[in-house]
């Protein structure tokens, strides 16, 4: 390669220029994010849950329906919503062997009746709804 040539592609190398993207816009969505606080939406759907999990639950006794809670765990940058049942039978979660079916004394087999999942599922969807309203506002 002559002398020339490669002075010539040197110096076309040298006029390159890179634009590198400076995310200001990413970095600016990022930090508003941190300053949102989402826990009075998740307040809000976890006593819409409970109320909603306490009219769907099968009242033999009522224990299980009156025995629904919620709780919020984690920091600001990650909560959990949860929600709980403390009625029991023996050792036993109740409303777990009324959602998935449990054996009697006798030997009998009760069928379990899915009434968590269909009432919890429209709370789920408008909780994510909410959420993302919450943190984008």
């Amino acid at each position: 390669m002559p002398n020339d040539e490669l002075r010539r592609i040197l110096k076309d190398a040298a006029m390159l220029k890179f634009n590198i993207p400076k995310f200001k816009k990413t970095f600016r969505f990022f930090q508003k994010l941190k300053t949102h606080d989402v826990k009075p939406v998740l307040e809000k759907f976890g006593a819409r849950g409970v109320a909603a999990l306490s009219a769907a639950t099968p009242k033999d006794s009522g224990e299980a329906a009156a025995s629904w809670d919620y709780k919020i765990e984690g920091t600001p940058e990650r909560y959990r919503l949860i929600w709980t049942n403390t009625a029991l039978a023996g050792n036993a979660p109740l409303v777990l062997m009324i959602q998935y079916g449990h054996a009697t004394k006798s030997g009998s087999w009760y069928s379990g009746h899915d009434f968590i999942n269909p009432v919890i599922r429209p709370i789920y969807d408008d909780l994510n709804k909410a959420l993302f309203k919450a943190v984008t506002k």
